[in-house]
């Protein structure tokens, strides 16, 4: 890698605004605000609206949609084609 053209990489805090878990992991990210953390370091926080900890499909709380519906209203407003 070309030195001096890459942002740094370096450790930063992911917070989940939806259900509140922090990770650390390595970003280019940069946030404009800082936390303390476990270790007692400060690091740069970066609030993501959903993350692994909070998506309805990693939790099981997903919905089921009405599928059927929509192809039936489909057909009405549209019509069926017979080829």
């Amino acid at each position: 890698m070309k030195p001096g053209i890459h942002p740094a990489y370096r450790p930063v805090v992911f917070r989940d605004t939806a259900g509140g878990p922090t990770f650390l992991t390595r970003s280019t990210l940069t946030g404009d605000r800082t936390t303390t953390w476990e270790d007692g370091t400060t690091r740069p926080v970066v609030d993501v609206e959903i993350s692994a900890a909070s998506h309805p499909f990693f939790t099981g709380r997903s919905r089921v949609l009405d599928t059927a519906g929509r192809v039936e209203r489909f057909h009405l407003r549209y019509g069926t084609r017979h080829g």
